[in-house]
Formats: structure tokens, C-alpha cells, sequence
């Protein structure tokens, strides 16, 4: 083990398990087996303990580390220990997700921590073989959620967001981030109303389309858990209370917990039609994620469907850089394939970039959006139109590709 050792260890409690499993020394040894091995550790011994009137615990010395769980049958509770070190990488959250599985708890909540010298720190994958390092002098939450690695803490950049080790936000640089995303959406609409946004959990997008003058914003998000810690840890987007009054439908804001993919559905059959649609998540990944398929045409096509007469749709879609260009290639295809007008924005000062697609073909849309920008009700402080225009000029790599 040299000095700059690093592990991941994971606690979790799990509620609501049968009273029977947890009494079942059988049963658990060989979920605690089984989860261990397809998790991809090594197992060196297996001991286990049964408790008088009732209860178990299963220990696994692992070359990694340990394992453990501890049953408490008369409240249907486990408690799981699991630590990983070295190369077994993200064992220990894969064990425990593979335990989730065997031991079907009814509701379960989990605490992840990087341990080691170098613990402090999230490494960013960026690219094949590339990483960057992000150092955290505090770490404020993290957590698995249902549907990601959450974490939010304290870096040179200011108190900042990470979902599944992607950076997604920070102090320093949201504000470009989020004028590149949504203020050209606003100059290039024929109207500006209702709008959708899904993603963004921030809630900096809904604020921007609210000061720019939309009169109604529906946000929607699968992740209410982190939608939720980030109102209550982030300095920017919702506060707490802006967050619960959007969820109680008070104001111009509601948010929804939902699937993106069904509100859709549910909207078109509604008839509900929006003038702004702002597609804001964490990149395409190579592996599969649940949020892979919001990337895809057949989704796109859901959003085309919905939108007003003029409206726009907006999507976060890919890096520019050429080590991580693929999502926006295929992202330019799709627009593309859905959309008469396409129009780029990627911001000098920030590495990701914009697709926004109308129905209809429009000569010279840039024009028509440097206009309406000096007529904007909301002012952005990282966009002028000069920045519209340069912004608005495709990567070679995109224009080679047409």
C-alpha cells in the first residue's frame, strides 16, 4: 500500500427488509457472497455470527478490505460496511448496489467517502485516459442518490457540483454556463411564455427564463433527492424555500419529480405546447445510463412535438475539445435529422456547447438574435453580440461532418 493509498468506503442502511431474510444466516452469507463476486472483489474468508434471540452478522475479509452486514430482525433493519481500496476501484458502491438488489429493502440510505491521503479529491474523466483533479477542502454532501453519485463541496472555483464524478457546476463559473444554455434560446423564440426545462436541478435556468420574462416555467427532474441538496447547499439556483413553494405550484415556477421522457408524453396528449424547451444534463455516456436515452432522436422528437409555433429547443450537447467531441457529433446529426433550423453556441470561457433547432427554416438566425438581444427584459452578464456571433460559429469538426 504506498502513501497515496485511496479507497472507497460505503455505509448504508437498509429499512424495511422481511424479518425472516434478516434471521436467515444462510440466506445473507450468500447474498453477502454473491454481491462480493460480481462486484469484482476478492474474497479470503467468510465468518458469521448468530445472535440469541435474534439477529446476524456476516464478515467477509476481503484482499481489498472488508466487508460486513449486521441484522436487526425485529425493526427489519441491515447495516452494510463495505471498503474497497487500491485497484477494486468502485467495488465497494458496485457490492452494495448488488446487496441492494438480494436484500429488496424497502427504502435504503447510503453514505459514500473516499478515503485515503488523496481523499479529498475527484478525478474527472474528460476523455480516453484523461482526468482532471478536482480538490475539495470540504465536503459538504455525498451520497447516492437513486440515480447518481452525488456530490457537492468546497473547491477553488467555490462550492461546486458533481454527479457521477462529472463536474456539473460551480460557484465561479455557472453564470456562463447557464447564459450560454438558455440566453440564446431566449433571443432566438418567436414568443417567450411557457417554458420546460428538464434537468438542471440547479434551478438556474427556471430564474433566468422567469427574469427574461417567461410567465410560466414547468421543471421537471427525476432526482428529487438532488434536487433538494442542491437547494439546500448551493449558493446559486433555488434556495429552500424558492424550491418548495415551485413544488407546491406557488408562482410562476413548478417543479415536477418526474421522468422527462413520460411528462412529455403526458404534455403532448394534454395539448400543452411551450415556447422554450431546455434539455440540461449530465453528458452522454459510453456506458449505459438512465438519461442516455434523453440524448436520442426519439426524444428529440418528443420535444419538436410539443414546441409552439417558433419555439425553440435547447440542449447542453457535448465538448468541443476534440479528446471528447462524439456527443456533440451525434447531437449535431440529430438536431439535424428534427430541426429545418440549427444554430451552435459554444462560449469562449466555458468548454461546453449549445444546440438550439426551430421547426421551421430561417435564413440568418443570428441576426434576428443579436437584435433581440439589446431588447431582452433579463441583461446577461457573460453574453453580448459579439460573443452571439463568434459563439454561433460551428466547430470545424461539425462543419466538415455536414
Amino acid at each position: 500500500m504506498t502513501a497515496e493509498f485511496t479507497g472507497w468506503h460505503v455505509l448504508a442502511e437498509f429499512g424495511g427488509v422481511d424479518a425472516d431474510l434478516c434471521n436467515d444466516v444462510e440466506r445473507l452469507e450468500t447474498a453477502l457472497r454473491e454481491s462480493l463476486v460480481a462486484a469484482g472483489v476478492t474474497i479470503c474468508d467468510v465468518v458469521h455470527k448468530q445472535f440469541e434471540p435474534h439477529g446476524v452478522t456476516v464478515l467477509a475479509l476481503l484482499s481489498e478490505s472488508h466487508a460486513s452486514i449486521h441484522t436487526y430482525p425485529e425493526s427489519g433493519d441491515i447495516f452494510v460496511d463495505v471498503f474497497t481500496c487500491g485497484s477494486a476501484g468502485s467495488g465497494a458502491d458496485k457490492a452494495v448496489e448488488f446487496l441492494r438488489e438480494a436484500l429488496a429493502p424497502q427504502h435504503v440510505e447510503l453514505s459514500t467517502v473516499r478515503r485515503g491521503h488523496s481523499g479529498q479529491r475527484i478525478e474527472e474523466p474528460v476523455g480516453p485516459g484523461l482526468t482532471r483533479v478536482w480538490e475539495l477542502s470540504e465536503v459538504l454532501v455525498d451520497t447516492r442518490t437513486e440515480y447518481q453519485h452525488l456530490v457537492i463541496g468546497r473547491t477553488e472555483q467555490g462550492i461546486s457540483l458533481f454527479s457521477d464524478n462529472d463536474r456539473q457546476s460551480t460557484e465561479f463559473s455557472q453564470l456562463t454556463y447557464h447564459e450560454a444554455m438558455v440566453v440564446p434560446a431566449l433571443v432566438l423564440a418567436e414568443k417567450l411564455d411557457d417554458v420546460l426545462i428538464i434537468g438542471s436541478g440547479e434551478g438556474v435556468a427556471s430564474q433566468l427564463a422567469i427574469a427574461a420574462g417567461a410567465t410560466r416555467v414547468d421543471h421537471v427532474d427525476i432526482d428529487r433527492t438532488a434536487v433538494h441538496l442542491c437547494a439546500e447547499h448551493l449558493p446559486y439556483g433555488y434556495t429552500n424555500a424558492e424550491l418548495n413553494a415551485a413544488a407546491a405550484g406557488e408562482g410562476p415556477i413548478q417543479v415536477f419529480f418526474a421522468d422527462g421522457w413520460e411528462f412529455l408524453a403526458d404534455a403532448a396528449a394534454a395539448g400543452n405546447r411551450y415556447d422554450v424547451i431546455v434539455i440540461d444534463l449530465p453528458d452522454e455516456r459510453v456506458e449505459d445510463a438512465q438519461h442516455n436515452r434523453l440524448y436520442e432522436a426519439d426524444f428529440l422528437r418528443r420535444c419538436r412535438d410539443v414546441l409552439a409555433p417558433g419555439g425553440v429547443l435547447t440542449a447542453q450537447a457535448g465538448c468541443a475539445t476534440m479528446w471528447r467531441n462524439e456527443t456533440l457529433k451525434r447531437s449535431w446529426q440529430r438536431f439535424h435529422e428534427q430541426f429545418g433550423t440549427v444554430v451552435h453556441y459554444g462560449s469562449d470561457e466555458h468548454e461546453w456547447s449549445f444546440l438550439f433547432g426551430l421547426t421551421d427554416r430561417i435564413d440568418d438566425p443570428v441576426a434576428g438574435m443579436v437584435d433581440r438581444l439589446t431588447t431582452l427584459a433579463y441583461r446577461p452578464q457573460t453574453i453580448d453580440a459579439p460573443a452571439l456571433r463568434r459563439g454561433a460559429v460551428e466547430p470545424y469538426a461539425l462543419r466538415v461532418q455536414r
